[in-house]
């Protein structure tokens, strides 16, 4: 009886949760322009005119442009971190590790207040460098917990046995840790991807006037009206939030696959 109490509520956490989901992907595709049940219709029309709206597809530009960089700097950063603290005595690791970790720890916003305020100080003004530089501070302790859980995993002998056969640490690093830390690279650069595409919170306060993301898009855009456009974006959303982190993990687990055998 308690098993099953506590499996009925669990359902309806969930159900909870994701109900409102199911019914903004539903109305995405509702023929009339009033976002209410029932449906008068099945219809495509708020995805071919969330395509042909020139605001949302810059809005989207500019997510993958961003989102894009913050993983590519975020993932080299959080490597060469992660490689740092695992393989080599660094003073202060542990003070280090946390610096790191710091980040997730700290609310969004007190993060993004923290950041806006030092750089006002600097007489830095808003751009879109900064956002990066935000996002990235942002996104790197998902890269470094990843990594580092896959590095402690690979063992030493594997290094040291290519060291003994002739080869540098360089090579050594190319040809051996870098391939075995490869499923692990992927995941937390698509974190860091999947993070930067979707936050709103850090965005706002850092993004310069004229620069909008998909997330503060549709900020704006419920500011003025409820739009079924904006049902389709979300759809849009969704999609790529969810599927993205599983296709990334379909495909590391299929790297960490071929690299057992």
């Amino acid at each position: 009886m308690g098993w099953f109490l506590v499996r009925g509520w669990a359902f309806l956490v969930y159900l909870f949760m994701f109900l409102p989901v199911a019914v903004v992907v539903l109305l995405s595709f509702n023929a009339s322009q009033f976002g209410s049940f029932p449906m008068t219709g099945v219809s495509l029309r708020w995805f071919a005119e969330l395509f042909s709206n020139e605001a949302i597809l810059r809005a989207f530009r500019t997510s993958f442009i961003l989102g894009l960089c913050t993983a590519m700097i975020s993932t080299v950063l959080g490597v060469l971190a992660s490689m740092a603290l695992v393989r080599y005595k660094v003073p202060g690791r542990a003070v280090i590790s946390m610096l790191l970790i710091a980040p997730i720890l700290i609310p969004e916003v007190v993060l993004a207040v923290a950041l806006l305020l030092f750089l006002n100080f600097l007489s830095l003004n808003k751009s879109f460098g900064m956002l990066l530089m935000g996002h990235v501070v942002f996104t790197l302790p998902f890269v470094v917990l990843v990594v580092q859980a896959r590095l402690v995993a690979i063992k030493r002998e594997y290094e040291e046995a290519a060291l003994s056969l002739g080869a540098n640490p360089v090579q050594t690093f190319f040809q051996i840790t870098l391939p075995l830390m490869a499923p692990a690279i992927f995941a937390g650069m698509l974190f860091a991807f999947t993070i930067s595409f979707d936050d709103i919170t850090g965005t706002l306060f850092w993004k310069p006037g004229g620069v909008e993301t998909v997330p503060t898009q549709i900020f704006a855009m419920l500011r003025n009206s409820i739009s079924p456009e904006i049902n389709a974006l979300g759809t849009v959303m969704i999609l790529l939030t969810v599927g993205l982190p599983l296709l990334g993990a379909a495909i590391a687990r299929r790297m960490a696959g071929k690299i057992n055998t």
